[in-house]
């Protein structure tokens, strides 16, 4: 394949990302403030670059996975940004999950130099950024989308294109709203069910073919029963998703009151430690009121 793709960010979603690319046949320039995590991207095949501006001059097209709008903004249009490196025909693909105003902000700025963005957040976590199944929901123009389709569809289960920029993390919002209210209703029923008296894994196997069954509850009631919080998805970085979901939903004039309390919730489990933890891990405010233990 032609096209020379540039990596930023090689975190928990990101270096499994890249990877799927080498093996797609990608030619890959990649950087991350993680040495190791560059030294093993550059041991299967990657190049390296020291800033944003050396990986946009060398690459079509730059892929972003960072934690969030600033981290973002700064590698798009600071000091030896990808803007410094900018040439025609260069396009950003954003992958991370950041506020939709700050996606618009971004292109715009872009946009003045040639560069073409699309906003294209991810939902699955590690697991599916691992197995090449991600969710991609994409904001932008359609011509730039299908220009670059395949390019993500290495990446993922699924490409979609949601509008324009701006539209691929309003999409994302959404998604996070649902899955935070899913694991909350799942956590209440499963400590429902255990301080009842009645084996929470013979619940979860009785509901999980019926309406209340979800991609959502297969994936993380396992992981509560098993007390295995070890992050798939940090409570931190849902936290920094309903934050932008609550900030946009305000700018647009919609409430959302059960994001609000789920994130109360989740704010509480940071208060005690938990921020680290997968998002599963909002059973335990729930185990906490209840004064019980979900588990096998």
């Amino acid at each position: 394949m032609t096209v020379k793709v540039g990596f930023i960010g090689l975190g928990i979603m990101g270096k499994p990302m890249s990877k799927n690319l080498i093996k797609a046949g990608y030619s890959l320039v990649v950087l991350d403030h993680n040495r190791e995590a560059t030294a093993e991207l550059v041991e299967i095949g990657a190049g390296s670059a020291a800033t944003p501006k050396e990986v946009a001059a060398q690459c079509d097209v730059v892929i972003t996975m960072l934690p969030n709008s600033p981290q973002v903004t700064e590698v798009a249009l600071g000091e030896n940004g990808l803007i410094e490196g900018a040439h025609p025909g260069l396009t950003l693909i954003d992958m991370s999950s950041i506020a939709p105003l700050a996606s618009r902000d971004i292109s715009a700025a872009l946009q003045a130099k040639g560069v073409s963005m699309l906003d294209a957040p991810v939902s699955g976590g590690e697991p599916k950024a691992i197995d090449g199944t991600l969710s991609v929901m994409v904001g932008g123009d359609k011509a730039v989308f299908d220009q670059y389709y395949d390019l993500m569809k290495a990446m993922a289960g699924s490409v979609v294109h949601t509008g324009e920029i701006g539209a691929g993390n309003v999409t994302k919002l959404a998604n996070q709203v649902i899955v935070a209210l899913n694991i909350a209703a799942m956590s209440e029923a499963l400590v429902l069910a255990t301080k009842a008296g009645v084996n929470p894994e013979l619940v979860y196997q009785a509901i999980r073919g019926g309406l209340a069954g979800s991609t959502v509850l297969d994936a993380k009631a396992p992981m509560v029963l098993e007390r295995n919080f070890k992050p798939g998805f940090r409570i931190d970085l849902h936290i920094k998703d309903l934050a932008n979901a609550l900030d946009t939903s305000h700018g647009v004039g919609a409430q959302l009151p059960l994001t609000a309390a789920v994130m109360e919730m989740m704010q509480a489990l940071r208060a005690d430690g938990h921020g680290t933890s997968d998002h599963s891990a909002l059973a335990r405010y729930y185990e906490n009121l209840a004064k019980v233990e979900v588990s096998k």
